[in-house]
């Protein structure tokens, strides 16, 4: 074999298309994986759209689970089969200011899985090997592909929320799905807000142990000591500082938003706060998979053979999915 198949966006807009490529080789400090599955994410739209700008023609996904079948010079510490899951933040400079100080998540110079280095829409895709992580024994490939960026970006967002025992999640899908049981598991009580009218969501939030669920434009039937906010709406933003208590936060996960309308600083006083969360450092992804599998975390799988990778697109824009969807590239 010589050859690797893929699922290729040539230009924002546009609709992914099946490619063949020559099958590449790992360089320096790289591994070369063989796919066997690859989560749909929210991201992965705002690539599609042209909300956030990288390379292109790319494919897409950062979600990836493989098994190393090619290793470049100067690796160690992997083996050919081993397995492993590669996630959004693909490379940084280990110089800059940023990297220096522990926050590689802001370095200046970084390789973005899916975005400016080809991701896991694929049969086979090329990883740094300082950039990948064990998975548990007790996740499957496909049930352990979300925890690689819903995961791991909810789980960076819980810890940037703090110590709350009344945590709000807006938007419910993959990401507060898996993030719902960690908090759960530590004894929190989760609130669960959704689009409105989406029962179904609504539904399957109460069924993994919420208190309460109900649509974002609901007031909460009690204060809220955090919210992390999934949804990329940023009217959400003044909605979720109304629910939360005196000193508490609102924690911005999502890479892109639409603009947060203006509030009165009233509802801001109080020293409650708003921040976001810029991608994810390897210490969370060490940090939070180990954790993951002492929780007994469970994620609500759909799977689509890759070439429906723009179905599973669409039906992720459509909400249209409990839990996340997982692409499988066929086997070769």
């Amino acid at each position: 074999m010589d050859t690797m198949h893929a699922m290729q966006l040539d230009a924002p807009g546009t609709a992914l298309h099946p490619v063949e490529r020559p099958l590449p080789l790992p360089g320096p400090d790289e591994i070369r994986l063989a796919v066997s599955a690859c989560g749909v994410c929210r991201t992965d739209l705002h690539v599609l759209d042209g909300d956030i700008h990288g390379t292109v023609p790319i494919i897409p996904g950062h979600e990836i689970v493989g098994r190393v079948d090619a290793l470049g010079p100067g690796v160690s510490g992997l083996a050919l089969g081993d397995r492993v899951g590669v996630p959004w933040l693909g490379h940084s400079c280990g110089v800059c200011p940023y990297c220096a100080t522990g926050r590689e998540n802001l370095c200046d110079a970084p390789l973005f899985t899916g975005f400016t280095r080809d991701g896991g829409y694929a049969s086979h895709c090329i990883a740094d090997a300082h950039f990948c992580f064990p998975i548990p024994e007790s996740f499957d490939d496909v049930h352990a592909a979300p925890l690689l960026c819903a995961g791991l970006i909810g789980y960076r967002a819980y810890r940037l929320a703090g110590d709350a025992p009344v945590l709000g999640l807006y938007g419910f899908g993959a990401a507060a799905h898996i993030l719902a049981q960690l908090a759960i598991w530590q004894g929190r009580r989760v609130l669960a807000f959704t689009r409105e009218g989406d029962t179904q969501s609504q539904r399957f939030a109460r069924e993994l142990g919420c208190v309460w669920a109900g649509a974002s434009s609901d007031d909460p039937p009690e204060p809220l000591d955090a919210a992390i906010l999934f949804a990329p709406v940023g009217a959400l933003v003044p909605r979720a500082l109304k629910a939360v208590r005196k000193g508490g936060r609102v924690v911005c996960a999502g890479i892109h938003m639409s603009d947060i309308p203006s509030f009165p600083y009233a509802d801001l006083w109080e020293e409650r706060s708003i921040l976001s969360v810029a991608n994810l450092t390897r210490a969370d992804g060490e940090a939070f998979l180990p954790l993951a599998a002492q929780a007994g975390i469970r994620t609500s799988v759909t799977t689509l053979p890759l070439d429906q990778a723009n179905e599973a697109l669409d039906r992720l824009r459509r909400g249209d999915v409990d839990g996340a969807l997982v692409l499988v590239p066929p086997q070769r």
